[in-house]
């Protein structure tokens, strides 16, 4: 359900460990009521946006009732470090500590620097915090508004000459590891070091995801459906058909859910939290044979403005447009700001050979 302005709510929770902390939460809380939103009095899991005083030393998670509640897990440090690389590996365990949709690092006097669970690092200034309040918001709320598609309908549907895979499970399972040898599957972080089971456990429901696996793969099977890398899978290891790569065959729009069959006596994983990007491809493109995304990027290429988290039907009709507009749909390479690549062709291995030449391991954060 899409809310109205008059019913979006906000809420402070926790406490700020400083008082420059506290005095820019309290400019963020008047730039969302600027924006439209009203505080919420009463429990702060009925709000659409949480900013969560995240105490480093002593870290308290925010439990959201619903997971429509866009929690931002906001905290200080003196100084921002430097080079990037090293922002990213100290900010990137306080956003899954926090069990937050993204985290807020303020820096009194320098600026305020996002992180993204899909390793996303990027900061923005302002001449004043007041300023800086402002442009906050304003990058927050697309992205605290966008819907998530990450629900999966699996049906025991699969004709018999599909339980063992096919020619394009084959293909899939091949790419993949020739993204293993092309060092284009970046390891994450080590999130089961810094979470109980019970919070992994959470993370996994929360985001809808079998694990924290970067990139995924497809292949057309028919006018309507594709085969896809598996949620959180080793991509050098798709071994199983039905487990590790799922046949997604339809869309439920109503309920926000992605249909795959199955064949009976596999336990599947989750399919790929992209799906809903690669139904759109594939739904407006017949030419389109395969899909790929990858961590990594390619210079001189359109990109999205907007970097909404992995899953969103807005991230997912953001890069179907560019692709629409792209002078060869069927053989184009999309920028997905502070994130990576959507690349489609007629087949991966086709994808693989024209970018392989260009393709960069390092995306530019913006």
């Amino acid at each position: 359900m899409v809310e109205t302005k008059s019913s979006m709510q906000y809420a402070p929770y926790g406490s700020a460990t400083t008082g420059s902390l506290e005095r820019f939460a309290g400019l963020l809380g008047a730039a969302l009521e600027r924006a439209g939103f009203a505080r919420a009095e009463d429990d702060p899991r009925e709000a659409s946006l949480v900013l969560n005083l995240f105490d480093l030393e002593e870290p308290k998670v925010f439990r959201r009732g619903s997971r429509g509640t866009y929690v931002v897990a906001l905290f200080e440090r003196p100084t921002h470090p430097e080079p990037i690389e090293e922002s990213l590996r100290a900010d990137y365990p306080q956003l899954v500590r926090a069990l937050a949709n993204i985290t807020l690092c303020y820096v009194p006097g320098e600026g305020a620097w996002f992180t993204t669970m899909e390793r996303g690092h990027y900061g923005m200034r302002g001449e004043t915090d007041e300023e800086l309040a402002d442009a906050v918001v304003e990058r927050l709320l697309p992205l605290a508004s966008s819907k998530l598609v990450i629900d999966n309908d699996f049906h025991t549907d699969l004709e018999p000459e599909l339980w063992d895979g096919d020619e394009l499970t084959e293909s899939i399972k091949e790419a993949g590891v020739r993204l293993g040898r092309l060092d284009l599957l970046p390891n994450p972080f080590p999130i089961e070091d810094l979470l109980s089971e019970r919070e992994l456990r959470h993370v996994k429901r929360l985001y809808g995801i079998g694990g924290l696996s970067y990139g995924n793969l497809s292949a057309r099977k028919d006018d309507t459906r594709f085969w896809m890398s598996a949620s959180g899978v080793d991509k050098t290891k798709l071994d199983v058909p039905g487990r590790d790569v799922l046949l997604v065959s339809g869309y439920d729009s109503e309920r926000g859910t992605i249909v795959l069959s199955v064949p009976p006596g596999v336990e599947p994983r989750r399919v790929s939290v992209d799906a809903i990007e690669h139904w759109m491809i594939y739904q407006q493109h017949p030419e389109v044979g395969a899909i790929l995304h990858v961590h990594a990027w390619v210079q001189g290429i359109e990109a999205t403005d907007i970097n909404y988290p992995c899953g969103t039907e807005e991230l997912a009709r953001n890069v179907a447009d560019i692709v629409d507009r792209a002078p060869n749909p069927g053989e184009a390479v999309v920028g997905l700001r502070n994130h990576g690549i959507t690349a489609t062709g007629p087949s991966l291995e086709d994808i693989l050979d024209r970018i392989e030449p260009k393709v960069l391991r390092e995306i530019p954060m913006t």
